[in-house]
């Protein structure tokens, strides 16, 4: 009843909170996504699995069904029509008897249910990116708070032995024999790729916010991400993570104040990596022979045994894509795959993994779009860049597409990166203390969102790229 109780309180919270704003929608979505790993886990009902799933359907329903915002720019037809394909295939196959009804639905969830998430991500704005900044930096200092308190008081205290938290009891490769850090999170690669995840909005809240409370909360809470990162022992995210920092440099443009403190931030992270040994995990990385073994079978053997053997797919659900336990037995000729694109190939066959190569394709193809100049513009480089990386390293692994809340982050970095940046009016207050649902007053607007020079006396004011 509890879980049942959840999915409902889910439902109705983002369904308000989107009926504000988007923003404000997404942050609420974002704080049951980070605790749905450990709600399900302690709550060992079928309905616990459905409790973000209820938040999202509430948060689509209350931006898709509202009264259409004049300000708001229209949706890009080409992400429209690509969100319509990208669903209309599997909901296609759902009609082939390949697997059984449950296990299809379950199947057909994981494949399209973040997919509207592109035109979500395609409406943010100034005022959306603030709030959705602000929440997700509050939300990463609870989440490191608990993974700190699973440190010192292990694990088993916040995550009982059971079928949901198996992975969790799989994962005892840590220095000394310990378990990965999963947090608030289903797993530890959840929570590591949620920290990364989230680190463009915090170094984006860090530059572009007016109040300074603001820029201090971003400022602390992206070394506490990043030490995250290392308590979850995930090599991937560490990989990951530190590809980002030299995108940052490399990519963003950063004033020489602002890459010095960036500096001191990686430095102070760098410090507890090096000093304590329950951090070192990503130190196996340089035993190249494991490394490529385990390319290997990902890229090589899953992937054309797959190919081979399931050309058309093994039906929604026949690879396994976010099965519940108590489905699993359900799922005919099942396929374990290491490799996202393969996981894809088995359930859509060689149809559905052509039309999201085509996708991806042009994708990357608005590169040019994504490093268009604007108030935002450095989280957008990061941004995509993070999109980029995880994309281009799926064929070593799965979840890219059902992580909870990662694919979150991931399907908004799509669809508001594949979008030229919209002109809007950009007030000179926080917007998140704007009354939401409400169009800003009229001296509350100071600029257009074009490149002009910093105003002597404007507290907070950060000039446009």
């Amino acid at each position: 009843m509890i879980a049942l109780a959840l999915c409902l309180v889910a439902f109705l919270a983002c369904f308000w909170a989107g009926r504000r704003s988007v923003g404000l929608g997404l942050v609420v979505l974002f704080a049951f996504g980070y605790f749905y790993g450990i709600l399900r886990a302690n709550l060992l009902t079928s309905f616990s699995h459905f409790i973000f799933d209820a938040g999202m359907i509430g948060l689509f329903l209350a931006v898709f069904t509202a009264p259409r915002d004049p300000d708001r720019p229209k949706d890009s037809q080409w992400l429209r029509a690509w969100t319509f394909v990208l669903i209309a295939w599997p909901a296609l196959l759902i009609l082939l008897p390949v697997q059984p009804l449950l296990v299809s639905l379950v199947g057909l969830r994981s494949n399209i249910f973040f997919l509207p998430l592109l035109l979500l991500g395609s409406r943010l704005r100034s005022r959306d990116l603030i709030q959705l900044s602000i929440g997700l930096a509050l939300l990463d200092l609870i989440a490191v708070g608990f993974a700190g308190a699973e440190y010192f008081l292990g694990v088993p205290r916040f995550y009982p032995l059971s079928p949901v938290t198996e992975i969790i009891y799989n994962s005892g490769d840590v220095e000394g024999g310990f378990l990965r850090i999963p947090a608030t999170f289903t797993s530890a690669h959840a929570f590591g790729g949620t920290m990364v995840g989230t680190m463009p909005y915090l170094i984006g809240l860090w530059m572009r916010a007016e109040k300074s409370v603001y820029r201090l909360l971003a400022l602390v809470t992206m070394p506490i991400a990043l030490l995250g990162v290392l308590m979850s022992a995930t090599r991937q995210n560490f990989v990951l993570g530190s590809a980002m920092v030299l995108f940052a440099f490399s990519a963003a443009k950063l004033k020489m104040k602002h890459r010095l403190i960036f500096v001191l931030v990686v430095a102070i992270v760098g410090y507890f990596a090096l000093t304590n040994t329950r951090f070192q995990r990503f130190k196996s990385l340089s035993d190249t022979d494991t490394v490529a073994e385990r390319i290997a079978g990902s890229v090589n053997r899953s992937f054309w045994e797959v190919l081979t053997e399931y050309p058309m797919g093994n039906g929604l659900g026949g690879a396994g894509s976010s099965m519940p336990y108590f489905l699993q037995s359900e799922v005919k000729n099942a396929i374990t795959i290491e490799n996202q694109y393969a996981l894809i190939l088995g359930e859509q066959g060689i149809v559905g993994l052509a039309i999201w190569i085509a996708f991806l394709l042009w994708f990357f193809s608005r590169a040019p779009v994504a490093f268009a100049k604007g108030p935002w513009a450095n989280t957008r480089r990061l941004a995509w860049g993070l999109t980029a990386f995880g994309f281009g390293t799926a064929w070593i692994g799965t979840g890219l597409l059902t992580s909870i809340p990662g694919t979150l982050l991931l399907m908004l970095g799509v669809g508001w990166t594949s979008v030229a940046p919209a002109a809007e009016r950009v007030e000179a207050v926080d917007r998140w203390d704007l009354p939401l649902g409400r169009p800003p007053r009229a001296h509350a607007v100071a600029r257009i969102a074009e490149p002009i020079t910093r105003k002597p006396g404007l507290a907070g004011a950060q000039d446009f790229d």
